[in-house]
C-alpha cells in the first residue's frame, strides 16, 4: 500500500514539475501565434499615396517608395467612410434630406446665354464698279445709317468711258438706237440711277467722282475700306447690321436636349437690369452638337426696337419644361452639389442613427428650378447633406478620405497629391459651380490682400504673352510671396476660413511649380492650373474689380484652357504671337 502511495506522490510531483517548466513556455507560443495572426491580417500602405493599400509590404505602385504598416480603425468604418462628433454637427450646421422622387409638372429651367447679331438682317454694301475712293463719310464702326444716306464718293476710271459713251451714242438715238440703249443699259448695271443718267446726258459733263448710297438701314458692324482705297468690283466696304431684331443664343447640354421644342416661350433677363424681361420663343434648336461643349445651341428671336439689346451682352433665360405627368426624376437640391469640373459629388448619410458620410459622385441632368435631377449615383431613399457641405468636405479631407479635391482619398499634401487632375481642374468655368462659388461675405481688408495677389497674376499672364519664361519665374515668386501676406485671421467665419485654405494650397502649388521651370510649355501648363484656383478664389470672396473669364478651345492640345483678364480685348497667354487673339469671353465677373 505505502508502495502505491510512493507511486502516486511521484507522478503528482511530476505533473506539477512539469507545468512549472513547460506551462510559460506554451503561454508564450500562444502569444506568439496571436501575434503572427494580427501580422498576417495587417495592411500596408504608402505615405505619399494612402489610396494604396495591399496585404503584404513592398513597394509602392505609384512612386516605388517603401509601403508602410496602414493605421486600423477602431470605430468600424468602411474605407471612404468618416464620423463627426456632434459638436462638429452643431457648428458646421450640418443639415441633411431624403432623395425622393418627384412628378415635376410645368418646371422651370434656367439657361445661359449671349445675345447675338440676326443674321437674316445683316447685310454688305458692296462697290458695284472699279476704282479709287476719294472720301468716307463714315468714320467708325457702330455708326448708324439710313438707307440712301451718302455712305462715300469713288473716281472710276470704268464710269468716266462709260459717260463719254453715253454722249457720243446720244447724239445716234434716233439712228441706232439699240447701241444707245445698250450703252444705258451698261451704266444702270453699275448701278447708276436713271434720274443721274438723265442729268449727265442733259448737262453733257463727264462726272468724275461718283457717290455710292446705302442701300439698306441699319448699324456699321465693320468698316472694311479707308480712304484712298483701290478697290475692284464686287469689293465689300461695309458690313451692316439691323439691330431692330436680335438673336438670344442659349447653350442647352445633350441630356436637356428632349426638354425644349420649337415654339415654347421664354422669359429673358440681362444682367443689367433683372428687373425688365423680355419675351421670345423658341425659333430654332441646332441639330449639331458642339464636339468642344457637348452642347446645342437654342436660338430666340427678339424684338429690339429700343437697342436696348447689345451683341455680346450675357442674358439669362427662363423656359418652362411640360414634362410628361406620369414622368418620375430623381431630384436634389442644388445646394447639396459639389462640382470639380467634370465631377459633380454630394455627400451620403450611410448610418441613419449616427453622423456617418462618405462622398459620392453623381451623374446630374438638368437643372429644374432650385433642384438637379440626377441620372446615376443616388436612388430614392438616400440621405444627403443639403447644407455646410463644403465645411463636411474640409472635415473628409482632414481624414484622408475621399472628397471634392482629393477623388481618390488619403492625407493631402503640399505638393501635386491633392491636386484635380488638370483637365478636371480647368473645366471649373463656367457654369459649373454651384453651392461653393456663391458670393461670400469677407472683408475689405483680405479682398485688397487678394487683389495684390491677382494683380501679379496679370503681370504672370502678360509674360507668357511676350513668351518670357524668366520672367515666369520671378514674377511666380512674387505672387507666392504676395500670396504668404494674406491674412487669413481676417476670416472669420469657419466655412469660409477653410474654403480659402483649400483654394490658397492650390494657388501656392501651382505657382511654385511655375517657379521651378524654364520651360515655357509646362509653365504655360501649370497657369492653366493656377487660373483655375484663382478664378475661383475671386469668385467667391471677390477683389471689387471686373475681371473678364476668358477662354481658348484651342489651347492644351484642343482641350481648351480659360484665363483672367482685366481687359475685354482678348490677348491669349497659351500661345503669345502665334494666335494672339484667340479665345473669347465666357464671364464676367463683377
Amino acid at each position: 500500500m505505502k508502495k502505491y502511495i510512493v507511486y502516486v506522490g511521484i507522478l503528482v510531483i511530476g505533473i506539477i514539475f512539469g507545468w512549472l517548466l513547460f506551462g510559460n513556455s506554451s503561454e508564450e507560443k500562444k502569444a506568439h501565434d496571436h501575434a503572427e495572426v494580427s501580422e498576417t491580417n495587417k495592411m500596408w500602405t504608402c505615405s505619399m499615396h494612402p489610396q494604396i493599400m495591399q496585404p503584404e509590404a513592398g513597394d509602392c505602385p505609384i512612386c516605388g517608395m517603401d509601403l508602410i504598416p496602414a493605421e486600423t480603425s477602431q470605430d468600424g468604418l468602411n474605407a471612404n467612410e468618416f464620423k463627426l462628433t456632434k459638436n462638429a454637427m452643431a457648428l458646421a450646421n450640418i443639415q441633411t434630406s431624403l432623395v425622393e422622387n418627384t412628378i415635376n409638372r410645368d418646371a422651370t429651367a434656367t439657361l445661359s446665354g449671349k445675345i447675338a447679331e440676326n443674321e437674316e438682317t445683316n447685310e454688305i454694301q458692296i462697290s458695284y464698279f472699279s476704282g479709287r475712293i476719294e472720301r468716307l463719310y463714315i468714320n467708325f464702326t457702330g455708326e448708324k445709317v439710313q438707307k440712301g444716306q451718302l455712305l462715300a464718293t469713288m473716281y472710276s476710271p470704268e464710269l468716266v468711258a462709260a459717260q463719254q459713251e453715253l454722249m457720243t451714242t446720244a447724239s445716234l438715238k434716233e439712228t441706232q438706237p439699240a447701241l444707245y440703249n445698250a450703252v444705258r443699259n451698261k451704266l444702270k448695271l453699275l448701278k447708276i440711277s436713271e434720274s443721274a443718267i438723265q442729268k449727265i446726258e442733259k448737262s453733257g459733263i463727264v462726272k468724275e467722282n461718283f457717290p455710292i448710297y446705302a442701300t439698306v438701314s441699319g448699324t456699321i458692324s465693320e468698316k472694311l475700306v479707308t480712304q484712298g482705297e483701290t478697290v475692284k468690283q464686287g469689293t465689300t466696304l461695309f458690313k451692316i447690321v439691323n439691330l431692330n431684331t436680335v438673336w438670344a443664343n442659349f447653350d442647352v447640354y445633350e441630356n436637356q436636349i428632349e426638354q425644349f421644342k420649337k415654339g415654347q416661350e421664354i422669359l429673358i433677363t440681362t444682367q443689367t437690369n433683372l428687373n425688365k424681361e423680355f419675351k421670345g420663343t423658341v425659333a430654332f434648336i441646332d441639330p449639331v452638337v458642339n464636339t468642344n461643349t457637348r452642347t446645342v445651341k437654342l436660338r430666340v428671336e427678339l424684338n429690339n426696337k429700343e437697342q436696348f439689346l447689345k451683341p455680346g451682352m450675357f442674358v439669362k433665360g427662363k423656359i418652362k419644361i411640360v414634362h410628361n405627368s406620369s414622368e418620375q426624376n430623381l431630384t436634389i437640391p442644388a445646394s447639396a452639389v459639389l462640382w470639380t469640373g467634370k465631377r459633380s459629388v454630394v455627400y451620403v448619410k450611410t448610418t441613419p442613427e449616427q453622423p456617418i458620410f462618405k462622398m459620392q459622385e453623381i451623374t446630374l441632368g438638368s437643372k429644374i428650378d432650385a433642384n438637379y435631377e440626377v441620372l446615376e449615383g443616388l436612388k430614392s431613399g438616400d440621405e444627403i447633406v443639403t447644407n455646410g457641405t463644403f465645411t463636411l468636405d474640409a472635415a473628409a479631407q482632414l481624414q484622408g478620405k475621399k472628397s471634392m479635391m482629393n477623388r481618390n482619398g488619403g492625407k493631402t499634401m503640399t505638393g501635386h497629391e491633392g491636386h484635380l487632375d488638370m483637365e478636371e481642374s480647368t473645366a471649373l468655368n463656367n457654369e459649373k459651380y454651384t453651392n461653393i462659388n456663391q458670393r461670400m461675405e469677407v472683408s475689405k481688408d483680405f479682398q485688397k490682400q487678394l487683389k495684390v495677389v491677382f494683380n501679379e497674376y496679370i503681370n504672370l499672364k502678360d509674360a507668357f504673352v511676350k513668351g518670357d519664361s524668366e520672367a515666369g519665374i520671378e514674377i511666380s515668386k512674387k505672387l507666392l510671396n504676395n500670396l504668404s501676406q494674406v491674412d487669413m485671421k481676417l476670416l472669420i467665419n469657419k466655412e469660409v476660413h477653410q474654403h480659402w485654405m483649400s483654394i490658397e494650397k492650390e494657388i501656392k502649388a501651382s505657382a511654385t511649380f511655375i517657379s521651378k521651370t524654364a520651360d515655357l510649355k509646362k509653365q504655360r501648363n501649370h497657369f492653366k492650373q493656377l487660373s483655375s484656383w484663382l478664378t475661383k478664389a475671386i469668385e467667391v470672396f471677390g477683389i471689387n474689380e471686373k475681371v473678364y473669364h476668358q477662354f481658348c478651345p484651342m489651347a492644351d492640345g484642343n482641350k481648351g484652357a480659360y484665363w483672367l483678364s482685366t481687359e475685354e480685348k482678348v490677348i491669349n497667354p497659351y500661345f503669345g504671337k502665334a494666335m494672339l487673339t484667340c479665345g473669347e469671353i465666357k464671364q464676367v465677373i463683377e
